[in-house]
């Protein structure tokens, strides 16, 4: 019997990714553990394992098709034994095509289409005004309906002339097949044709906003799928969580002494030292004893219950093309600086490969933001929920400071941290950056 392999999730959360590369062909052997594909999500590229043995009978889906639906037919397995041809015979009907509501398509129209559109389960068909059926991707419906494009209109490039989201862009940029306005619209007709072509506004705030520029004078960039999410958790955030701001300086000098002295003494292999000391790594393992000391800051809010955490799982707030990723050092309070140094290093660099496997980046306690290496002096970060904590970090810069009755010049670093008011209050966020400021200042007691 044939085996149908489908789009896994990835995440809890994921509900589409884009099938970025095939590492098989058909008529290929594959067995359990086998790397068949690479997925993109939103954040990062996935690698998928084969779990069944078999020859791969058909690739159901191409390489380079967006917006694939969790558990859509992606590939079909021949079973030892098997006839191939039989299994990749079967894959159309596996998962046929399922037209969105609208008017019955024309009989002879519909089995041609069927039987051209090996990647039906991925790609549904919309159905034009004329009864005809256009194939296209989840994205590319979602894309032409908010930028008003006719699907029936638009040439498709995918496999076997399927609508993907790339077209939809190249028609809203070329501004044709745009969608039949309704009749009581046809005397401003000549008005919309004026208009920019690039607009395709999706709603009357953004329609506003263009009218303020001139024609030809802008592009507008689709967002994808990580630019999205971002927006969604920002704005989850600033509408559910209170937020709460205490800030301190941090002198640094100590600090600074001592990360040079263990970077001198760092052991060497294959003629290059064992670990690199940076000062955002220090601030990790500060950050993660600060909310092994204070118990009641190291939360998380439900409606029900407060999450107290056994461990300090500090996620790090990586910049990458697009937006940024905020991969996690887990139990960062029961490791040595060594370790978190390499482990960060490591997970920064597959962060912006977008390497990083799910479990890498989703959950943590809390959270770190360091903006000094860009000259930032201080600022407040957004708290990234399930986190009830993050720590915006500045640079660290010379600052004239009393000391005994006396001005002296010290290496000052400003720090801000933002709290979920539900369950962390103003008096245990300070008690939180009070032992944060300890560790900092009197570097000694992160190696004990």
């Amino acid at each position: 019997m044939p085996i149908n392999i489908t789009m896994p999730a990835l995440s809890p959360t994921m509900e589409e990714g884009n099938l970025a590369k095939w590492l098989v062909k058909e008529g290929d052997t594959v067995k359990s553990g086998d790397v068949i594909a690479e997925i993109e999500t939103d954040k990062a590229t996935m690698e998928v394992e084969a779990v069944d043995e078999g020859t791969v009978a058909k690739l159901v889906v191409a390489a380079g098709t967006e917006g694939v639906k969790v558990n859509a037919l992606i590939a079909v397995l021949a079973a030892d034994g098997e006839d191939v041809a039989a299994a990749a015979s079967g894959a159309g009907s596996a998962a046929p095509a399922k037209a969105e509501a609208g008017p019955a398509p024309k009989a002879e129209a519909a089995p041609a289409k069927a039987e051209s559109a090996p990647a039906a389960a991925a790609a549904p068909a919309s159905v034009s005004a004329g009864g005809n059926r256009t194939f296209s991707s989840p994205l590319a419906r979602r894309l032409a309906k908010e930028a008003g494009i006719d699907l029936s209109a638009v040439a498709g490039s995918g496999p076997h002339g399927r609508v993907i989201k790339s077209d939809v862009e190249a028609a809203v940029a070329g501004g044709g097949a745009k969608a039949a306005p309704a009749p009581a619209a046809a005397a401003s007709a000549p008005q919309a044709a004026s208009a920019p072509a690039a607009a395709a506004p999706k709603g009357a705030s953004e329609e506003a906003v263009l009218k303020l520029f001139e024609p030809g004078s802008y592009e507008l960039v689709p967002h994808d799928g990580m630019r999205k999410t971002i927006a969604r958790r920002l704005v989850e955030s600033k509408q559910t969580i209170p937020h709460f701001y205490v800030s301190v300086d941090c002198e640094l000098d100590a600090l600074m002494a001592l990360r040079a002295q263990l970077n001198d003494a760092a052991p060497r292999k294959d003629n290059a030292p064992a670990y690199k000391l940076s000062v955002n790594d220090m601030v990790i393992k500060a950050m993660a004893l600060a909310l092994r000391d204070v118990p009641d800051a190291n939360v998380s809010w439900t409606d029900s219950n407060m999450v107290k955490h056994k461990h300090a799982d500090v996620g790090v707030a990586v910049s990458i093309p697009g937006g940024l990723i905020t991969p996690i050092i887990r139990k960062a309070e029961q490791k040595t600086l060594s370790v978190i140094s390499n482990e960060m290093r490591d997970l920064g660099k597959r962060a912006k490969d977008r390497k990083l496997k799910p479990e890498e980046y989703q959950g943590g306690t809390s959270s770190v933001s360091n903006m000094g290496m860009m000259g930032v002096k201080n600022f407040a970060a957004v708290v990234n929920p399930p986190h009830a904590t993050i720590l915006a970090v500045g640079a660290g810069e010379q600052r004239v400071v009393v000391k005994n009755g006396e001005m002296a010049i010290a290496t000052v670093m400003s720090v801000t941290l933002s709290t979920d008011h539900r369950c962390v209050d103003g008096a245990l966020g300070a008690e939180l950056l009070q032992a944060f400021k300890g560790y900092i200042e009197n570097p000694m007691g992160m190696l004990v």
